[in-house]
């Protein structure tokens, strides 16, 4: 039998998780957190964000349990804290990021010649 409860949990996770990609800033954030913990410096270095931009973003992400957080000193840093985000996050950098070697030469350019047999 199925539990409803627990389908309409895992549906509300779903959606959090994939809004959270539908934003490209938010989809980026992700990424660079991807191999591990990151200073909102460095994330501040790395994206195309005002400070102010970047903390509404990581605010809602934490608001979503997706990222948490670890103070040192003046320093703040941010981690995934959702393992299925990291997860979905290492299949959209396999499908979208990671150049394989021989997909990194050009095609060749060929002229079509209407005329020539198949």
């Amino acid at each position: 039998m199925i539990n409803h409860d627990a389908l309409d949990h895992h549906r509300q996770d779903a959606v959090r998780l994939l809004k959270a990609l539908a934003n490209e800033h938010r989809l980026t954030i992700l990424c660079c957190l991807r191999h591990g913990e990151i200073s909102v410096s460095e994330l501040i270095s790395r994206l195309p964000l005002s400070q102010s931009a970047l903390s509404q973003h990581l605010a809602w992400l934490r608001s979503e349990h997706l990222v948490h957080t670890r103070r040192s000193a003046q320093n703040v840093y941010y981690q995934l804290s959702d393992d299925k985000a990291e997860r979905i996050i290492n299949v959209l950098n396999s499908l979208y990021c990671d150049i394989q070697p021989e997909t990194t030469a050009p095609m060749p350019h060929r002229e079509i010649n209407p005329h020539a047999p198949d």
